[in-house]
């Protein structure tokens, strides 16, 4: 089968968390590659997607369940209780592979020799509100977000078809996705 190039035009800031910190400066990180830019990792664009794959076969009807049932075992893979051992699972491998999301190779020279990767991100900051709309005592935290970019990626051995369907189904993507960031328009390329 042949493999998917697609891309992502973020509409807003996001943030996809690398789980590190700045010391008291940021408490969440932006993932980023050794030279610095920020890339969405390919084990979440395969989450999202399975995580589409699934809500689309909800609301299929009953043949079409079947096959939705059947490219998520073949694409993403399925994980089965272990009868044998209690609070043990089995996984079998999906035959997707799922790069990581990333800049363009012209524009990722283009902002490394220009050494612009401090442009990319903003530090964004918010803290609690009580009821009296007073701010909570310790509560400011600040994160790192990145700018509103496109980022191209490619999925190996697929069925475009129904991929097409899942990469059409995500609208947001990244942490904060439910506060606003992450907005985004996925779909099928040609180019990288």
């Amino acid at each position: 089968m042949p493999d998917l190039i697609y891309k992502i035009e973020f509409l807003s800031d996001w943030h996809c968390g690398s789980g590190l910190t700045a010391g008291s400066d940021i408490d969440l990180l932006v993932i980023k590659d050794k030279n610095g830019l920020p890339f969405v990792p390919g084990r979440t664009i395969k989450g999202l997607l399975k995580d589409a794959a699934n809500i689309i076969k909800e609301f299929s009807d009953e043949k079409d369940k079947s096959d939705w049932n059947l490219f998520i075992k073949n694409h993403f893979g399925v994980e089965t209780k272990n009868e044998e051992e209690k609070n043990s699972t089995q996984s079998e491998e999906g035959k997707c592979y799922f790069s990581n999301a990333t800049l363009s190779a012209k524009l990722q020279n283009d902002i490394i020799q220009k050494k612009l990767q401090e442009t990319l991100f903003r530090k964004i900051s918010s803290t609690e509100i009580d009821k009296y709309g007073v701010a909570v005592e310790h509560s400011l935290r600040a994160f790192e977000t990145v700018i509103p970019l496109e980022l191209y990626g490619k999925i190996s051995d697929v069925d475009s078809s129904k991929m097409e369907k899942c990469l059409q189904y995500i609208k947001r993507l990244g942490t904060t996705r439910n506060r606003g960031f992450g907005r985004c328009i996925i779909s099928k390329t040609e180019d990288k």
